[in-house]
């Protein structure tokens, strides 16, 4: 499949049925879900309703997570991208959020802030947004740090579902916001 983004190591592409072995090795990772206030995912066949759930926001909302992965071998590592959020959420409603998840092994590597860039660039210049928003969980300092990283034009504390969370909002700077 034609990447919708190319960076140095990375090709991200939409999430294809093919998909579904990896999206169960990322999603049935009790560490990957530390921070996510969802349990680990047990079935091959969960992961397949996963990926057709994502292609369904592709046809609803015309954008949706993303398969990261490796140029150099074609691996399957996580996800990435944007995803439009329809219910509320820290007093915001119908928003973009930048989100990305990574199997383990590939953890601290910077394909998490190398695909969250991408995607930023890709929602301010493609797309044309306005702005963008992110959170993590307080203890979640590898998701923060990336986060961090990408430079908000501001940050605040917020409780969600009582996970005490952080909110991080990227406004386009070419947008003259």
């Amino acid at each position: 499949m034609k990447p919708i983004i190319e960076t140095e190591r990375l090709y991200i592409r939409e999430l294809v049925p093919e998909d579904a072995a990896g999206i169960f090795r990322l999603d049935s990772d009790p560490d990957v879900h530390e921070f996510l206030g969802k349990k680990p995912i047990k079935t091959l066949e969960e992961a397949q309703n996963a990926i057709a759930y994502i292609r369904t926001q592709y046809q609803t909302n015309g954008i949706g997570r993303w398969a990261m992965v490796l140029k150099d071998t074609n691996e399957f590592i996580g996800w990435t991208g944007l995803k439009l959020i329809t219910e509320p959420l820290n007093q915001h409603v119908q928003f973009y959020d930048l989100g990305y998840r990574i199997i383990k092994e590939h953890w601290r590597k910077g394909y998490g802030l190398e695909s969250a860039t991408a995607c930023l660039n890709y929602g301010f210049n493609t797309m044309q947004l306005d702005k963008i928003y992110a959170y993590a969980m307080i203890g979640n300092t590898g998701s923060r740090a990336i986060l961090q990283k990408l430079e908000p034009s501001h940050t605040e504390f917020f409780s969600d579902d009582g996970d005490e969370c952080i909110w991080f909002e990227y406004t386009n700077k070419k947008a003259g916001n």
